[in-house]
């Protein structure tokens, strides 16, 4: 039996995030794009700069290597919730009026 080896194009960035295909997506994207039931081709279809290769080759990976990836998308999720966090209050519309109010008046 002859093995056969491909390349997966999944590139850990400087931030520790991965990115597909040579673009800005990144995994947790795709990943959770399938997770709430999305095809290859839907996902290529919301994401253009994709290949439908890579994102196959994205969702075999993690379905492969889901245990390793456990902590890199928990990592992932709390950097998500921190970065809600400290912008909830920016963009909660209590308080809203007043700051757009004291904006033009600054003008």
């Amino acid at each position: 039996m002859q093995s056969v080896t491909d390349e997966i194009a999944l590139n850990l960035d400087e931030h520790g995030v991965y990115r597909v295909g040579g673009t800005r997506v990144t995994l947790d994207s795709i990943v959770k794009a399938f997770q709430r039931g999305a095809t290859p081709e839907e996902i290529v279809q919301d994401y253009s700069s994709l290949s439908l290769q890579d994102v196959y080759q994205a969702i075999g990976y993690y379905l492969k290597h889901s245990a390793e990836l456990a902590d890199y998308f928990d990592t992932r999720k709390r950097q998500e919730a921190e970065i809600l966090a400290s912008n909830a209050e920016q963009w909660s519309p209590k308080g809203l009026r007043d700051r757009l109010l004291a904006r033009a008046a600054a003008k």
